[in-house]
């Protein structure tokens, strides 16, 4: 009965070659959707025929019939299950339906993917970032270890988006493939994943890549990212970074430059009405190296605030030496004096950084500079005063890895007195003189008139006693002369 059931049908699937379109066409879909994971199961619906006795599925480059169904009423629609899918099942679909009118035109043609035939995922990432201001471009980078011909591109609900040929980059051993999205707007954010398949079987993918999701930022206020533990973190140290803001955001998202995947949280209310969010990290190591950001949004909008100010974490013992750390003129000076620190390093060191413990801001960094034995950086001071009074040191780092540092310079105390240093006028820059400085020239030019007036009144008396003897003589004369 089965052989005369199938034979039946494949007569009169001949015959829809040349009597196709006496019934309308056919609706084929897939649910859950069309690109299936291998082992899930996947259900096949044909409708559009009404009082149809029964419906055909077939799959191209097939000799045999995929499956028979009665279609269920009153929907008119036949249900052709697949409860696991294998690498057999993907492929091009399409099915008839015959009632008593003669046979259906066929259904446009659905086309099974299945994934997870390759074990080897490939990578996604964005270029210059998964966080983008609206009307901005965006790239996605798909990179493979493995030669795939194609590299696929999909986004959320897996419908299909785009597919490149892949590129072999023998610098890096990779194969690759860019997608460019230009003009981002709120249709484009969402999570994107890539595959990879040969061109002899396009209808069997890789196992995808981990998930990218993108964000767009707006205009609203930015927040402010902070850490309580300082910028410069020795490994195995914990570090908790705070995002915080005035305004109410509901939510906060933390972003490691160079990384695609960002951490959402939501938010905490204080007493004095900022709203903020805590993001612990891992156990510190060299991975938490890098430059950090945050955003905020409200619970009811897809785009996120304008990004807080960069904040650099870096790593120190990294690199297995130490610079050394000096000043000049010497490491006690009185406020208005200039102060230099001199970080120095035999080994090459291409930035020096230098760090004044317990401060808030970020440490300042400076290119090296190579003179005669040692590279070394020169940190200036100008005008210093007591805020500035603290311990200092210095660190060193690569170029190839920027947030990784040395070993620590040994410490030195800067100490700033409050005690203001009078100048000379010689000492004095162009600049308008200061009140003391006009004093103290006044106290100088006062003791210089005083001096020479003293002088004069010993010149005065002087000459007055030469001419005292020189009358005093002659009269003794005279009165000799007379005796």
């Amino acid at each position: 009965m089965r052989q005369r059931e199938q034979k039946f049908i494949k007569t009169q699937l001949l015959l829809s070659y040349f009597l196709a379109g006496t019934l309308h066409k056919l609706t084929i879909k897939a649910e859950p959707g069309s690109v299936v994971t291998c082992r899930s199961a996947v259900t096949i619906w044909c409708e559009g025929t009404m009082n149809a006795e029964i419906c055909v599925l077939h799959k191209e480059e097939s000799q045999k019939t995929w499956g028979t169904q009665t279609p269920e009423m009153p929907e008119n629609k036949a249900k052709f299950s697949i409860p696991s899918v294998t690498q057999e099942h993907g492929g091009q679909y399409h099915c008839y339906c015959y009632s008593s009118a003669g046979w259906s035109e066929r259904s446009d043609t659905l086309e099974i993917v299945v994934t997870g035939i390759y074990y080897k995922k490939p990578h996604l990432t964005a270029l210059p970032s998964p966080v983008i201001s609206p009307g901005g471009n965006i790239t996605l980078k798909c990179i493979s270890w493995v030669g795939y011909d194609k590299l696929i591109l999909t986004k959320e609900d897996q419908k299909f988006l785009s597919s490149m040929n892949s590129q072999y980059i023998h610098s890096i051993r990779q194969y690759q493939a860019y997608f460019f999205i230009a003009s981002m707007t709120q249709d484009h954010i969402g999570t994107f994943q890539c595959y990879g398949y040969y061109n002899d079987t396009p209808q069997l993918w890789s196992v995808p890549s981990d998930h990218l999701k993108i964000y767009i930022s707006g205009l609203s206020k930015k927040p402010s990212l902070l850490t309580h533990q300082g910028h410069i973190l020795d490994p195995g140290k914990s570090l908790t970074l705070q995002c915080c803001s005035d305004i109410n955001y509901d939510r906060f998202l933390l972003y490691k430059v160079g990384e695609d995947n960002l951490t959402e949280h939501g938010n905490q209310q204080t007493k004095t009405g900022f709203s903020l969010s805590n993001f612990t990290l891992d156990s510190v190591s060299s991975s938490t190296g890098g430059q950090y950001r945050c955003y905020g949004a409200y619970n009811l909008s897809s785009e996120w605030s304008a990004s807080s100010d960069p904040l650099d974490i870096l790593i120190a013992g990294q690199l297995p030496f130490s610079p050394s750390l000096s000043m000049k003129p010497n490491s006690t000076v009185h406020s208005g004096d200039n102060v230099t620190l001199l970080c120095q390093s035999t080994n090459k060191v291409d930035t020096f950084i230098l760090s004044k413990e317990g401060a808030a801001q970020q440490p300042q960094q400076l290119k090296s500079k190579f003179q005669v034995w040692d590279f070394q950086a020169e940190f200036s001071m100008s005008a210093v005063t007591t805020a500035l009074s603290g311990t200092y040191r210095c660190y060193g780092s690569w170029d190839s890895s920027l947030y990784l540092l040395t070993q620590a310079s040994d410490p030195v105390e800067l100490t700033v007195s409050g005690e203001v240093t009078l100048h000379s006028h010689g000492d004095l820059s162009p600049n308008p003189r200061t009140t003391l400085d006009l004093a103290s020239e006044n106290q100088d030019h006062t003791l210089e008139n005083l001096i020479r007036m003293g002088m004069a009144v010993m010149i005065l008396i002087v000459i007055g006693i030469l001419i005292f003897e020189g009358w005093w003589s002659q009269r003794q004369g005279k009165h000799v002369a007379g005796m």
